[in-house]
């Protein structure tokens, strides 16, 4: 059983930076993966970026090579680096933690950019 609070949300200028956080209230080490979504209004929760246990990661082509996710497993927390946001990075950002037969989300944070 895990909870995930994101943070870090806001209101950027495009081209600006940003950085999300997701802490989780057990340990991420004993997750499968954790994973950065995102809902813009009226669309589809696509998939930003995700790290495996391993360390692996991957990202969605239209963040690929702006953003970065990254873990502190001592602190039990997932980041995002958002560079180089556009309007078009605008919407709520999810928190995710895949463990065997279940996925935990949180609530999400906003990222607004304006043009």
């Amino acid at each position: 059983q895990v909870q995930l609070v994101e943070s870090g949300g806001g209101l950027v200028q495009a081209g600006g930076s940003l950085r999300v956080s997701c802490a989780a209230s057990g340990s991420i080490v004993s997750t499968h993966y954790m994973g950065w979504y995102r809902q813009a209004p009226g669309k589809q929760r696509e998939l930003v970026a995700s790290i495996t246990r391993g360390g692996s990661t991957n990202y969605a082509d239209s963040v690929k090579g702006r953003f970065t996710i990254s873990r502190d497993n001592a602190k039990n927390t997932v980041y995002l680096q958002m560079n180089s946001l556009k309007p078009e990075d605008t919407a709520v950002y999810y928190c995710a933690a895949g463990l065997v037969g279940s996925v935990y989300w949180g609530r999400g944070t906003q990222v607004t950019v304006s043009s």
